[in-house]
Order: C-alpha cells, then structure tokens, then sequence
C-alpha cells in the first residue's frame, strides 16, 4: 500500500477565491478588494466579489464535500473579514462566519486545514506600509493569536501562509498581482524577511494559546527541475534549490524557518541588493515546522551536456494544461523526494491539480477525463514517492470553479462545476472519480 491508511485526502480552496460577500457586514477590504477593480488587472474586469458566494452557501458546500466523500477541508481566512482594520476590533460576524464553518465541518467529519493568510491582505494594513512596515509581523502574530483563541477548540491544523513566491515576486515585484507593485529587490527581501518574521511569531503564539496539541505548516510553491535522466538527479535537486535571481525558490522562504537561516547561495544577492537584518531575527524566524506544506503542479527538465546545465524544450507532444503548464507527473516523485532530502519533514501535497477548458454539455454533465487522467498521472508518481519518503496527504486544487487572480473566472481548476449565473454548483465526473480514490486509500488510482 503506497499511501498509509491514515493518508489525508482532501480538497482546497482560499478565501478571496471562494467566499464573495465582499461588503457583507463590516468585513474589511483587503488589497485584491480594491486591486481588481482597476480596469486591465484582471481578465475581462472580473472579481471575487460574489465569488462562488461560499460565504453564504458555505452549509452547502459542505454538504456536497460529506457527498463526495472529502476527509480533510483546507480553507484560509480572510483576516479583514476577522479584523476588518487588519489590526484591533474583531468583527463579530467574521468570528460567527468561521465559527459556523468549522462546525459544520465537524459535524460532517471533515478534518479543517486553516490557512492563516492566502493573499487577501488587509487593505488599511497596506494603507500603513504592508509587509514593507517592521510592524507587520506584530500585526501577523495579533491576527494569528486571535485565530488560535476563536478557533482552537474546532481546528488544531494550521497552515501559516501560501506561496510567499507568488504574493512577492507576483504581487511586489512584477506587478501582476495585488497589491500590483513593482519594488525593488532589495525592499522585496525586505518584505520577504518581515514575511518570515510574522510566521516564526505567529507558530509560537499559537502553540502558547491552544490549551491542546497542533499542528503548524507552511504552504511553499515549489516549480523544480526534474532530472531528464538517472545521472541528472543530483544536478537537478541543485539547480531546484540555486539561487536564480528571483523570488520563486522554495528554500529561499523555508530553509529560514527551518533551519534559522538564510541559505548560502542567496547571500551574495541579497548584499548586492543592500538587504541586510539582525542575526537576532533568525532566532524569531525559526520556528517548529510539524509538516511540510507543498504546492506542485508542474516544473522543467533538465539535463547536463558539455559540463553545463541544460534545461530542455518540451517537445510538442507534451500535453499542456490550461494555464499552458507542461503536464509532468514526475513533478510528484522528485518534488517530495529532494523537499523531504532536505528537511526531514512528513510531506502534504497542500495543492496539486489541473485547469482544463471546459463547459456543461447538452445533457447538464462535465466529462472531464483529461482532469480524472491528470490526477491518475499525478497520483501515480506521487505513490512512487510515498514509497520511499514520507508523505502525509494530498488536498485537490480546487474543491469547486473559482477567481483564479488574475485570470478571473476563466480558469477551471475545480472538481465542482459553479454556474456564476445561478450559483448552481455540479459535481463533475472527476468529483466521483476522486471519491473512490478517496474510498481506496488510493487503489483506484491504479485502475
């Protein structure tokens, strides 16, 4: 048996992608509140404003998840729905919102995941400097205290942050996210660094506060390099953890946390770069990792020729998904292998799925065999890895249709089609299909 029989299998969703009732209540905005409504942003002016309206239909969303068999539910907050000013007053309905979430979770057996910050930034926090002010990791730890205090008692999984790599190098430094900036290196470091502050003091004010055993992680994109051969796999873990340049590597925003530093290959940018930081800050950032957190979904291959690394052009056979990534199973074998090599930790495949184009047919139903034959391939080699480190769970991207940033709308990562018309939410033929994944520990992955 590849998987272990108390294997995670669960879905995955954030906030800001799901929830909509923007301005329900006294929620806050947060920065993709007002970042999407600038016109050439987003993919045809779309927004999460209504979303999949999971903050009213979340009782059915649950539902459907006990239908399809779901075991484990990853969410985030949206910490301006909790704390409308990202810092001080704690929004009664925000409280009665995750509350309400977290029971009816229980009630149907569903094991919560929550993830304390998946992007939605609280806009009057970014008003103050966002993660460029050195308050911000103090206001990370009051938010993470105050989840830990309302929610301790009905979630005891807790996922810091998701994909630093992506809300800096997209959201700071390209521009092509909230909150659309464009920094300098050296103040991305900065943020990057005041990033990893607020989760070190965020992991020890939730340990001090639930009365009762947790279990902390980070969620981490990792898009390696996969050995083309054998003899490349040393060369390939190498160049998956190289300093590059920018800010997508995955060591860059862990091995700090883990290891209570920065890793050596970084140092030489961040000093050209005029980045610079107290030692003593080391000793806030480290903190006790129980699992680690990964985000996968493709990567590229590379191989040696003449002493040199080469990184090799797909040839046009290689299917490709609809966000144009390559589809390379092998990225769930190598990815756990050279992440556990490193840190020894139990590995959660945190998000891992598929966008394909597609609609409803005549008849109502989403046939989506690409999708069933993606999360085959994937679990594949994701079994293969199971057999020789450890691995904890796997969790779909995405449970149900969602905004995916910039892209809006038009991207279907989800098990569940949603109608943004009607709200009318279809489970597609890959939903039952990961439902007997689920019932067979895996098996049916081998069929």
């Amino acid at each position: 048996m590849a998987f272990s029989k108390d294997f995670r299998w669960g879905v995955a969703t954030a906030s800001y992608q799901i929830e909509g009732g923007a301005h329900e209540a006294d929620k806050g905005l947060n920065v993709w509140d007002v970042g999407s409504a600038t016109p050439g942003r987003v993919f045809e002016g779309h927004s999460g404003d209504v979303g999949c309206d999971h903050y009213h239909k979340f009782r059915e969303d649950v539902a459907l998840m006990k239908e399809l068999g779901i075991k484990a539910y990853r969410f985030s907050v949206n910490w301006a729905r909790l704390i409308p000013a990202g810092t001080g007053r704690i929004s009664e309905d925000g409280k009665r919102f995750y509350t309400e979430l977290l029971e009816a979770l229980k009630e149907a057996d569903i094991e919560p995941w929550m993830t304390l910050f998946h992007w939605d930034y609280p806009y009057e926090l970014y008003l103050r400097g966002g993660w460029l002010n050195p308050e911000s990791p103090k206001w990370f730890e009051a938010y993470a205290t105050v989840c830990a205090e309302l929610f301790g008692d009905l979630c005891d999984k807790f996922i810091l942050i998701n994909e630093p790599q992506v809300f800096l190098g997209e959201g700071h430094k390209t521009g092509g996210h909230a909150p659309f900036l464009k920094l300098s290196d050296g103040d991305v470091m900065r943020c990057a660094h005041n990033v990893l502050l607020a989760c070190g003091r965020a992991e020890k004010a939730i340990r001090a506060t639930v009365k009762r055993p947790v279990q902390i992680g980070t969620a981490q994109a990792f898009w390696l390099s996969i050995p083309e051969r054998a003899e490349d796999y040393e060369l390939a873990k190498k160049d998956s953890f190289d300093c590059h340049r920018n800010f997508g590597s995955v060591n860059y925003f862990t091995d700090p946390l883990i290891f209570g530093k920065y890793p050596d290959e970084f140092r030489a940018w961040q000093e050209e770069s005029g980045f610079s930081y107290p030692e003593s800050d080391m000793e806030i950032i480290k903190s006790q990792i129980d699992f680690y957190g990964v985000n996968t979904y493709s990567g590229d291959y590379v191989t040696q020729k003449e002493g040199k690394l080469v990184r090799v052009v797909p040839p046009m056979t290689v299917p490709k998904t609809d966000m144009r990534w390559n589809v390379y199973p092998d990225s769930l074998y190598y990815g756990p292998k050279f992440l556990y090599e490193r840190y020894h930790l139990p590995i959660v495949m945190t998000e891992n799925g598929v966008a394909i184009s597609e609609w409803k047919d005549l008849n109502g139903e989403i046939k989506d065999y690409s999708r069933i034959d993606f999360i085959k391939r994937y679990l594949r080699a994701f079994a293969r890895a199971a057999e020789e480190v450890e691995v904890a769970g796997y969790f779909y991207w995405s449970f149900i249709d969602n905004f995916e940033w910039a892209e809006g709308t038009s991207k279907k990562f989800g098990l569940v089609h949603i109608d943004y018309g009607t709200l009318e939410r279809t489970p597609k033929e890959s939903a039952w299909f990961y439902k007997k994944v689920i019932e067979t520990n895996g098996e049916e992955i081998f069929k």
